[in-house]
């Protein structure tokens, strides 16, 4: 019989472990605010990198890049460790990398428009279906003709591309209204106004530098969220952008004695709050089918219930801080929660929710069959790392001590959309100039139409667009969550 590696992470009737196997079953870890979650995504973090498994976390809050300080034994902590039987503990700093959507508080970490895809991006902006249908034509326009859409800017120069074209593309994209593609870019005047564009650019991020190890360890990718949360769209599209492209980038695995990677989801709940039906559908689909790719995937929100029955039910590793239950609806949620847990004789699952202390748990994981094992009250073990926020000398440091801060510190412009348009336009305004004098040198002879023509949509794309696909090369493809894939 094959014996799988496995993690200790508190101490209940029995010993706390996930098995390193069954990471990519899943996970989820709820509890009301101030009850212990932020701990116990720790002590994860540093046993699965300890074991050279990367990581990717949002740090919400701004108290897990101190994962990259040595932590301190203390009285508490030295009662804590006999507490939960942990006898492997050494107090240690461990190998991060800080990124950050505005080059802020980390790496800058970019995607570009193209990369986003509709479906994200209609989401971001939170258009109408209509404005989707639209923006559906704008990015499908694009792809057809290999055309990257690198920034706001190529995104607004196709749109306006698809204004003053609007009668030749109703032939194959029924009715293009100026008023709709008003409101869009009304939206995207927003967008830039809310300092998003820095998001949109190159170089985009490549996801293998999160598959990364030092001195053994693998390395914990934090992304600083806290200024990020003031957008809780831009922060649940980036994270659902970031899981899609795992899986569309990564390739098929047989089943690991341990993951690849493991992604935590922090604030879940805004990854589905108001989504509609088609995204969670294919977030389902891909929260599934990831774990194909040696991924585990992670939720963490304050109660199980934020979650969608069809995406809970794919999680198999649970951690259950307390829950208050003051309000009949509060009530209702602990019930629900007690039932997402394979039952031990002795626990009262709905009592114990609502009792524990601060650094306690209700857990169950999987064990080596992959079936639940019974629910257990465990105190969690201590961190090895420093208990706080990251020092801000110690975090410029490491942001520009850290391998890729040359690579991703300065946004490149390449010539993309906005360019090439803006040179068609001019060698249209050219070429009509150039008309005008013939007209005027050949007057006794009979005019001769020379201007485009738009006549059909195939003549339009081969003369108009014809030079932005010949700069990619071939149409771009895209995944699940409609990202590209390479």
């Amino acid at each position: 019989m094959m014996i799988f590696e496995k993690i200790h992470i508190g101490k209940g009737e029995e010993n706390a472990f996930f098995s390193l196997n069954k990471l990519n079953r899943h996970g989820l870890i709820t509890g009301a605010t101030g009850t212990g979650k932020t701990i116990t995504l720790k002590v994860l973090a540093e046993q699965l990198s300890k074991r050279g498994i990367p990581i990717f976390l949002a740090d919400v809050k701004g108290d897990l890049a101190s994962l990259a300080e040595i932590g301190e034994e203390n009285e508490k902590i030295s009662q804590r460790l006999i507490t939960t039987g942990t006898e492997d503990y050494t107090p240690q700093a461990f190998p991060v990398t800080l990124w950050d959507v505005f080059g802020e508080e980390g790496i800058p970490i970019r995607a570009n428009i193209s990369d986003l895809g509709p479906l994200l991006f209609s989401r971001l902006i939170e258009l109408n279906e209509v404005q989707e249908g639209l923006l559906n034509i704008a990015f499908d326009l694009a792809d057809k003709n290999g055309l990257l859409l690198i920034d706001i800017k190529d995104l607004r120069a196709i749109l306006n591309f698809m204004q003053d074209n609007a009668e030749e593309l109703r032939r194959d994209y029924g009715n293009i209204t100026a008023a709709s593609i008003g409101a869009i870019t009304r939206r995207l005047l927003v967008l830039e106004k809310q300092g998003v564009e820095h998001f949109f650019g190159d170089p985009v991020m490549d996801l293998h530098d999160l598959f990364q190890e030092r001195d053994g360890k693998g390395v914990i990718n934090i992304l600083s969220a806290v200024h990020l949360l003031q957008n809780p769209k831009l922060y649940s599209t980036f994270l659902l952008w970031l899981l899609s492209k795992l899986y569309d980038t990564l390739p098929e695995v047989d089943d690991l004695s341990q993951p690849k990677l493991v992604f935590f989801f922090d604030e879940a709940h805004l990854l589905f709050t108001d989504a509609p039906k088609p995204l969670l559908d294919k977030l389902e689909l891909t929260v599934r089918l990831i774990r194909s790719k040696g991924v585990g995937v992670f939720f963490i929100t304050q109660n199980p219930t934020d979650v969608p029955d069809s995406i809970l039910n794919q999680l198999g590793n649970k951690v259950q801080h307390a829950l208050r239950a003051f309000t009949p609806k509060e009530q209702k949620n602990v019930k629900l929660a007690a039932e997402t847990f394979r039952p031990r004789e002795g626990v009262n699952v709905a009592e114990a929710i609502t009792s524990l202390s601060v650094g306690e748990a209700l857990v169950s994981t999987l064990d080596d069959s992959g079936a639940p094992t019974p629910v257990d009250r465990v105190m969690i073990a201590p961190p090895e790392s420093k208990i706080g926020t990251l020092d801000p000398m110690k975090r410029e440091t490491l942001i520009s001590d850290n391998v890729f801060y040359d690579k991703y510190y300065e946004t490149i412009d390449p010539k993309s959309a906005y360019e090439i348009l803006t040179e068609q336009n001019q060698a249209k305004e050219k070429e009509r100039l150039a008309v005008q004098e013939e007209r005027l040198r050949e007057k006794e002879k009979k005019e001769k139409n020379l201007k485009f023509n738009r006549s059909s949509i195939g003549r339009l794309q081969n003369n108009v667009l014809g030079s932005i696909g010949r700069e990619v090369g071939k149409q771009l493809i895209r995944g699940i969550l409609g990202t590209l894939r390479k």
